[in-house]
């Protein structure tokens, strides 16, 4: 019987240590504890001082973006360093960055990554929390020291989402009171802790259901989760349905796509199976305020300028698809005059302000698509 640790990988994905395919492949004020997540996401600052690099475009030809901030996961680079990944992201322009917590030290340190992201001039939209097999060993063998420093670097970084992992089955004590834990941790540090779905593990031809209580926690009591499409493809889940199942609960997303076979491939979205245009769209049309971070494999890239060309293809597969018809209204006047309305006059108070742009839209950019990066070759 193969030894579950040799299957790490597969867990893994892109989250540690990339999953073994690139392209193509089919292998600020502390919120108050009564706030929900989306409550705790930050205002989004105004548009850009001149001459700064135009984001992701907001109401126009009848078309909306979701006020969702497009994000790269720091693993999305490796083996490239997080030090690197900052530098990727800001030559594409990302809206910001997710760390995730690794065996490697330098994924560990929050005033580094404090001082990179100031240089970079990024946001960290969210901290991954080290909950992996490999990473059972890094800050603590105690689960609950490893939220607990997880919070403090979300705390210290502005993020405001922690993505976890659900216990192992094993972790009989701490999962017993998992759910609460991280509510208070929430409170206490001002985040918000996001449970990840995961997949079944598959070892000598058995499937073993590792996590407690369930891999999908779609059906769990938990107040905000994370949906990553390339594990939802692993456990032969539609990333559509899951995210329509979560409903409001969606406070997170892991931009990526799978083959639909039984491996975490990370694979570059519109390269899978799974609809991700769709999920996209759906995200769009729900006005989702959560961040959507690409965390996908780039291993199989040959060289720096690969890599940078397939994270500039991700990126623009999110803007174009990260988008939703505006539909026309209908209002009457006083006179009982009867007119048509539209466009981002129709949008509510609240979605109004939710939408308000991270970056303007510069001259010339394609209103539905936002401006493409020019990957580096």
């Amino acid at each position: 019987m193969t030894d579950p640790a040799d299957r790490e990988a597969d867990e893994v994905g892109a989250d540690e240590v990339g999953a073994d395919g690139g392209p193509g492949d089919a292998d600020e004020d502390r919120p108050g504890s009564g706030e929900s997540w989306r409550e705790r996401r930050r205002t989004p600052p105004g548009p850009t001082a001149p001459g700064e690099r135009p984001g992701p475009p907001r109401d126009a030809a009848g078309y909306r973006a979701a006020p969702s901030p497009v994000a790269l996961g720091t693993s999305s680079v490796f083996p490239d360093t997080v030090a690197g990944s900052f530098d990727i992201a800001q030559e594409l322009g990302y809206d910001g960055m997710e760390v995730i917590v690794t065996v490697d030290p330098a994924s560990q340190d929050t005033a580094a990554i404090e001082r990179v992201a100031s240089r970079h001039a990024l946001t960290v939209e969210s901290v991954h929390a080290p909950t992996l097999l490999l990473t059972q060993t890094v800050w603590s063998l105690d689960p609950w020291e490893k939220l607990r420093r997880s919070a403090e670097m979300a705390q210290v970084l502005g993020a405001p989402v922690v993505v976890v992992h659900p216990p192992f089955r094993w972790q009989k004590e701490y999962a017993s009171r998992f759910g609460e834990g991280i509510a208070e941790l929430g409170d206490a540090f001002g985040v918000t802790f996001a449970v990840e779905n995961l997949y079944p593990w598959r070892v000598a031809g058995r499937t073993i259901q590792a996590y407690e209580p369930s891999h999908d926690p779609t059906g769990s009591a938990y107040p905000a989760l994370t949906l990553d499409v390339s594990h939802a493809s692993a456990a032969g889940s539609d990333c559509l349905a899951m995210a329509r199942a979560m409903g409001d609960r969606l406070a997170h997303v892991h931009l990526t796509d799978g083959s639909g076979g039984t491996r975490d491939e990370h694979l570059l979205p519109g390269r899978g199976t799974q609809p991700v245009a769709e999920l996209l769209r759906h995200l769009a049309a729900e006005e989702f305020a959560g961040a959507v971070v690409l965390e996908v494999s780039t291993t199989r890239a040959p060289d720096r300028a690969a890599r940078v060309a397939w994270l500039a293809e991700a990126l623009a597969f999110a803007r174009e698809h990260l988008v939703a018809p505006v539909t026309a209204g209908w209002t009457v006047t006083r006179d009982g005059v009867a007119t048509v309305c539209g466009g981002a006059d129709r949008l509510s108070g609240t979605a109004s302000r939710r939408s308000a742009s991270r970056r303007s839209v510069g001259a010339g950019d394609d209103v539905r698509n936002g401006p493409t990066p020019t990957p580096t070759t």
